[in-house]
């Protein structure tokens, strides 16, 4: 396989998707494992507030609804995907965690170098740090970052906006402008949300919003996958540099 086959495949459903089962099996299962051990209500925020979503619309039964549709369109895009496309390459996939351990291993210092041009380098301390809770918590919230914010803040948001904006007459290319730069924002402001949000400060604000155009502009040109694992790493990373 040739770089250019693999950039393009691993774009593609058939591995993007597959490449976030693994982080949904973990996060689940470790999210179990916590509640059982007297942790009660161990989520990442985009999950509760995907799934609050589904329990307002379908009472008891709306978190077994979600479960049900996100693994059924997964499934079908997959297989779809192989149908068209061919069976799946396995050694796609430890490429693919390469590359996206490259991003996780990036991402903090570039944030952190773009933060400091756009203030002065007196306020932009902010090194995106996390709540000083268990790390056993805190490892179920980042990996539910990585899945389940992306697919709230980049695969629906952003393919969302993109889609409103071409349908209001905009290009596709200023369309995904508006949309990595309007999802990057709510993105950042969805961190102060809640009991385990983040004091709201300027530092804190302007760096989890350029961190969120970084993730937006990983995801347009690397597919959900990709962007999910370095997003998870990345914050499983951080988490455990603050708990040693």
């Amino acid at each position: 396989m040739t770089l250019r086959e693999y950039l393009v495949a691993s774009r593609e459903p058939r591995y993007s998707i597959a490449m976030a089962v693994p982080l949904l099996i973990l996060y689940e299962g470790l999210a179990a494992v916590m509640t059982r051990s007297s942790y009660e209500g161990v989520r990442n925020g985009a999950d509760v507030l995907l799934k609050t979503i589904f329990v307002t619309l379908g009472g008891p039964a709306g978190v077994g609804i979600f479960g049900l549709l996100l693994a059924g369109f997964g499934a079908w895009l997959i297989v779809s995907d192989i149908r068209r496309r061919g069976r799946l390459i396995t050694k796609v996939f430890p490429l693919m965690l390469v590359e996206s351990l490259i991003y996780a291993a990036l991402l903090g210092s570039i944030v952190n170098a773009l933060t400091s041009l756009l203030l002065n380098p007196t306020l932009a301390t902010y090194q995106g740090g996390v709540v000083q809770i268990g790390l056993g918590t805190q490892l179920v919230v980042s990996l539910g970052a990585g899945l389940y914010e992306e697919l709230l803040f980049r695969v629906l948001l952003v393919t969302g906006i993109t889609a409103a904006c071409t349908r209001l007459g905009l290009r596709r290319t200023p369309a995904v402008a508006v949309a990595v730069l309007g999802s990057a924002l709510i993105f950042s402001g969805f961190h102060y949300v809640g009991p385990l949000g983040d004091p709201l400060t300027l530092p804190s604000f302007t760096f989890r919003a350029v961190a969120g155009l970084l993730l937006s502009g990983l995801y347009v040109a690397r597919g959900f996958g990709i962007t999910a694992w370095a997003h998870a790493l990345y914050d499983v990373a951080l988490s455990i540099l603050i708990a040693a």
